[in-house]
């Protein structure tokens, strides 16, 4: 279908000339406005009689269904609602979701989109975006022109649903995370969803409950892998990059090994990134340095810890690698101020095969040795004691890793330790911040991967700021999208980290949080664009342009859920 042509009047209103008539208008949830069509619209688009007499404001159809979600107790059943809304009304459902983005967020993605992935074939509402299955060989760009585009797309989350969360393999259902992600891009960077487009990779699955389930909706077959794998992702690229030429590709939810060969192989050929890796690694420096803001410590001479060292846990050391080299500090410095583990303890150079991606972040035996390490099993608690670190980040989905020794062990050495259990869901949380803050009275400074309730201590409330990846990727994205830069470099991911971590007010620090508050996830998203933006063009992958041009390149992207009115055509 052929895009829609916007215009404006002299006063700055907006119309939107639209073909569709009747019955067709109303099921298109891109263009439906339910109840809120004029009374001059269900004239001229046949309308007239479809809908109750009353026309509402978008106001009024945000209180009203508004109030029906807070009625729903059940999480999965207010999730179940939104999805709903959103295969309804589109802008309705932006609108109700920007102004309780506090409460929803946790609704529409983690920790209740685990269960809805879980449960995909069994409450299926409807087909949103393209499922591709290695039957679709050789016809992939026909595949992707299929979708009822009215406009250009301009930003794709693909899932091949290997490692979802900490749930696992969950086949045809990780369409769930593609869906619930490019939400929050449109609800936190104002990205149109008629640009955005979810894919789920559906090449099988290995998960045997879902292959003997008369339900299930994937492609019931094991997993693809090796060289057909990769050849299928090629070819998916290739796709894009002629159908939409200007799209950005978010991988998510891959399995340590295909997200790290994707990444590699695809980032320096289109615009493209992995939220689990990148974004995460963003997300945890920024925490990182807001701490320090609180101690009044600088990253060089750290000593940090990560627990954890798949897609998340990689990304984190990277990224903290990245920042240190930007520092200054060389490489044995470097290496000597990040510890890893992961599940059989810490990661030493002479335990891996040559060319093993977790040879980045491991430390040769001698470096062991100096710390006293030097032992079959150099498990978390030996490290925290020999290595003394004064930061501990987990990423490693083993719930209540953070034990009481362990912060006792960090505050023999540290007044206050950063601490940051960044697993999720809850139920995969190192440590409940509660637990964190009672042992170690108050002095740790906490962050989660999930949500958490504020924590009264010592007549104290403090606020538990979560290290959501949401502070990153919609402004990465925007950012990336509003300079036309052709990469997404180690430089821009960065200015993401930084950006966010100067975007975190100092009354927020003093309530405890390491984070900005969502409500301001807008605010903060497009104070990471620009800066992105801004790296983009130093870094030579954007077209050269000054930072009011950046400005009015992102006012002219961001939209706001705001109903235009529309002309016939």
């Amino acid at each position: 279908m052929r895009p829609l042509k916007k215009h404006k009047d002299a006063s700055g209103k907006l119309f939107l000339e639209v073909p569709l008539r009747g019955g067709d208008l109303i099921r298109h949830p891109l263009l439906n406005k339910g109840t809120a069509f004029s009374a001059q619209e269900r004239e001229d688009f046949h309308l007239t009689g479809l809908l109750p007499h009353e026309s509402n404001t978008l106001e009024q159809q945000v209180q009203r269904a508004g109030s029906a979600i807070r009625r729903i107790m059940e999480p999965m059943d207010k999730y179940a609602s939104l999805v709903t809304m959103q295969n309804r009304n589109e802008q309705l459902f932006f609108s109700v979701l920007c102004a309780n983005l506090e409460d929803l967020m946790p609704i529409i993605y983690t920790p209740t989109v685990g269960q809805a992935t879980q449960r995909f074939s069994h409450e299926f509402r409807g087909g949103r975006g393209l499922w591709i299955t290695p039957d679709h060989k050789g016809k992939m760009k026909d595949i992707i022109r299929r979708g009822p585009f009215f406009d250009d797309i301009r930003l794709i989350v693909i899932t091949d649903s290997e490692s979802i969360l900490g749930i696992g393999d969950q086949g045809a259902g990780g369409m769930a995370i593609s869906v619930g992600k490019l939400a929050l891009y449109t609800a936190g960077a104002g990205i149109h969803p008629a640009e955005t487009l979810p894919i789920c990779l559906d090449v099988g699955t290995n998960n045997e409950e879902l292959l003997n389930d008369d339900l299930y909706l994937g492609w019931r077959h094991p997993r693809l892998t090796g060289e057909e794998y990769f050849a299928l992702c090629e070819e998916f690229v290739e796709a894009v990059a002629e159908v939409f030429p200007k799209a950005l590709i978010q991988w998510e939810d891959f399995r340590n090994n295909n997200a790290l060969i994707l990444l590699e192989e695809y980032r320096n050929r289109f615009l493209s990134f992995n939220d689990d890796i990148q974004g995460t690694g963003a997300v945890a420096l920024a925490g990182v340095l807001s701490g320090l803001r609180v101690k009044g410590e600088k990253l060089a001479g750290q000593r940090i810890v990560i627990h954890g060292a798949g897609a998340a846990g990689y990304g984190i050391a990277l990224q903290v690698i990245d920042e240190l080299s930007q520092l200054g500090l060389s490489d044995e410095e470097i290496r000597e101020s990040i510890a890893v583990l992961d599940s059989k303890g810490l990661v030493i150079a002479d335990r891996l095969e040559d060319g093993h991606y977790k040879q980045k972040l491991a430390w040769p035996r001698e470096l062991a040795q100096k710390y006293g390490l030097d032992v079959n099993d150099p498990n978390l608690e030996l490290v925290v004691d020999n290595y003394k670190p004064t930061i501990l980040i987990g990423s490693s989905g083993s719930p209540g890793a953070f034990h009481q020794e362990i912060v006792a062990s960090m505050l023999t050495h540290t007044e206050r330790p950063i601490i940051l259990p960044f697993s999720n869901p809850t139920s995969l949380s190192e440590a409940v911040p509660a637990d964190l803050l009672k042992w170690s009275n108050g002095q740790a400074l906490v962050a989660t991967g999930s949500p958490y309730e504020p924590v009264e201590l010592n007549g104290r409330s403090y606020v538990i700021g979560q290290g959501n990846n949401v502070f990153i990727f919609p402004g990465l994205g925007l950012g990336a999208l509003a300079s036309d830069s052709t990469q997404v470099t180690d430089g821009m991911v960065s200015a993401a980290a930084i950006a966010l971590a100067k975007s975190v007010k100092d009354e927020e620090l003093e309530t405890g949080s390491l984070y900005p508050s969502v409500v301001r996830l807008r605010e903060v998203s497009r104070q990471v664009a620009l800066a992105v933006a801004l790296r983009a063009v130093e870094e030579g992958v954007a077209p050269m342009r000054t930072e009011l041009e950046i400005q009015a390149a992102l006012d002219e992207m961001i939209w706001e859920p705001v109903y235009p009115e529309y002309v016939p055509v």
